[in-house]
């Protein structure tokens, strides 16, 4: 059957609709992917140069941060990461030992232990590391279970205890205990040489004697080195400088002896204690260095226990007190005469027992007058009349003069701390007064220490030269050989060697047949003074009733060398004066010097020089 052409072309027509459609459903599909790529493309770029920004705003960052760290915070950086990479170490060097003239051990460091309590971690009851510990720590159980209940940890039971003491310590072997080790200042002698020596305070410095005005003797010198740490901090000891850690073997020598030190102590605390006495001193000095032999002050301290002491006496006050000296002047008022020319040594004067100057009356101490006596009798009976005398022969500026030439006013020069200077009166108000050189003629109306007596009669017994008082030799080694000695003032020539011996010779007569004969002994020339002052109040004027009871001695006469000197402050009873008093600890102090510095008797002497 054929079909219709009407049909035909419908058909052709919805065939040909329909292509079209699907045509364009194709393209619209095609468009829209299309468009829909180039969307993502646009995109794709957008992200491509915001990724691109970003990396090269990074990069310019960390360009500017680059530069920032290594040219402009370079070495800045550079010297922050060597400080962490080094180690600036400054290792403990010891102090040095302090040894006497004969090299016995008076100063030393030495290693103490800080002892510590963990009762937590104690495997044993309290009691029973009590019962062990208390022996060793010379304290009470009881008290040490007490100090165990205190706390869990960090008790400390012994601040600073010996090696030896540790170790027995140790051989307990008890858990719960730890110890520490540190340095501390050992003082063997205890307080024998205090006054000399000083202490060492908790910081490892110097509060008085030589451990003060030596400092840098004692003190090693420590060179502070720098090493390497590891990658964890720890120190790498490969890179020190070879031998940093070693330190010398020097020795501070003094030039006191302990031997004698020790008999003038015995024999200077007898004497107080009889006489019941405030406090006392004795110097014994070699006059032809100034070598000081002995320096003894009573009371004193122990340097090992200084936190127990009176602080008032760490200042040695034979260097840092003043006194009247009183008659123990009175040789060199005769020095200082003779060597004027306005007496010879056998001038006559008379005694009456008193004398008139300006408005005052002078009297003599016993209030009584030795008629007729010469210049030996005047330092025999210390007759403040006869010295009166003898000093109106001098001009009053003549006289001053020489007072200052001794070096009165003025500071002794010494290598002990804390040095007082001496009083003395203007030269206006000195020589306008006729009474200042009258009572300067018998040691009163100005001050000195008694340090400073023992250089002036060092001045006679060495033939009129003016030493240094010192303690220090200097560093010496193991083997004995001297490395460094202080440089001290070269001796001033104050009086003539001829003036110097007749006044020791008129110092003899004082022991021979005066006030001075508790100080004989038997075989030896000795010459002497003693000194019984009133003792000068703080507020002006004297003391009632206090005395200050002194004795000098020379010895041997026939060649003098050894300056010895005891004073002793307010001494009690009625028989307390120079002669009862220091007389007989000078005689201690000679009779232990002969030995130890083989002073030959003076008659072996004689008999050598007569045989050629």
């Amino acid at each position: 059957m054929q079909k219709s052409p009407s049909k035909t072309k419908f058909r052709k027509f919805r065939n040909s609709a329909f292509t079209r459609r699907q045509k364009g459903y194709r393209q619209g599909i095609l468009g829209r992917l299309a468009s829909k790529i180039q969307d993502q493309t646009s995109t794709t770029k957008s992200r491509m140069f915001i990724v691109w920004g970003v990396l090269m705003a990074a990069g310019l960052g960390l360009g500017i941060k680059l530069y920032n760290l290594q040219i402009v915070k370079g070495p800045k950086l550079t010297e922050q990461a060597r400080s962490q990479q080094m180690l600036n170490l400054r290792p403990f060097m010891p102090r040095r030992p302090v040894v006497d003239r004969n090299s016995n051990l008076l100063a030393i460091d030495r290693p103490v232990y800080t002892l510590y309590a963990h009762p937590k971690l104690f495997d044993k009851s309290n009691e029973d590391i009590a019962e062990r510990l208390a022996p060793i720590l010379a304290k009470d159980t009881a008290e040490l279970v007490k100090t165990f209940q205190s706390k869990k940890s960090g008790i400390i039971l012994a601040p600073a205890i010996p090696e030896e003491m540790i170790d027995r310590v140790i051989s307990l072997r008890l858990n719960g205990l730890e110890w520490i080790q540190k340095y501390s200042r050992f003082y063997p002698p205890d307080d024998l040489v205090a006054d000399v020596v000083g202490y060492v305070n908790i910081d490892r410095r110097g509060q008085a004697g030589v451990e003060y005005s030596q400092e840098k003797l004692l003190e090693r010198p420590v060179q502070t080195v720098r090493l390497s740490r590891s990658g964890d901090g720890s120190v790498m000891p490969d890179h020190a400088p070879e031998g940093f850690l070693h330190f010398d073997d020097l020795r501070l020598q003094l030039t006191i002896d302990s031997r004698l030190q020790r008999i003038a102590r015995v024999a200077l605390k007898q004497q107080m204690d009889k006489f019941n006495a405030k406090r006392g001193a004795v110097i014994v000095m070699d006059a032809l260095d100034g070598s000081l032999l002995a320096l003894v002050s009573q009371p004193t301290y122990n340097p090992n226990e200084y936190g127990k002491a009176n602080i008032s006496l760490f200042k040695n006050w034979t260097v840092a007190d003043l006194y009247e000296p009183g008659s123990t002047f009175k040789p060199l008022n005769v020095a200082i005469a003779l060597e004027n020319g306005v007496i010879k040594a056998d001038d006559v004067f008379n005694d009456s027992g008193s004398i008139r100057v300006a408005n005052y009356t002078i009297k003599n101490a016993m209030n009584n007058g030795y008629g007729q006596i010469n210049i030996a009798q005047i330092l025999q009976n210390s007759s403040n009349i006869g010295m009166v005398k003898i000093i109106q022969r001098l001009k009053p500026s003549i006289y001053y003069n020489w007072l200052e030439r001794l070096g009165l006013g003025q500071k002794v020069d010494t290598d002990l701390p804390f040095e007082a200077s001496g009083r003395l009166k203007s030269q206006e108000e000195f020589i306008a007064s006729p009474i200042e050189p009258a009572t300067t003629s018998f040691g009163q109306g100005f001050s000195m220490t008694p340090l400073q007596l023992v250089q002036m009669h060092g001045a006679l017994a060495n033939g009129g030269k003016l030493v240094t008082p010192h303690v220090v030799q200097g560093l010496i080694d193991t083997k004995g050989q001297m490395h460094d000695s202080p440089n001290r003032t070269i001796p001033r020539q104050i009086f003539s060697a001829a003036t110097a011996q007749k006044v020791v010779e008129m110092m003899e007569t004082v022991v021979t047949d005066g006030s001075g004969k508790a100080s004989q002994i038997p075989g030896y020339r000795i010459a002497g003074k003693t000194g019984t002052a009133q003792k000068a109040s703080p507020s002006g004027g004297y003391i009632k009733g206090a005395r200050m009871t002194s004795f000098v001695a020379i010895l041997p006469v026939e060649s003098p060398r050894y300056v010895v000197f005891a004073l002793v402050d307010e001494p009690k009873g009625e028989s307390a004066y120079g002669s009862t008093v220091a007389a007989p600890i000078v005689k201690s102090v000679i009779e232990a010097l002969i030995p130890l510095e083989e002073i030959p008797p003076s008659k072996a002497i004689e008999q050598r020089t007569e045989t050629p």
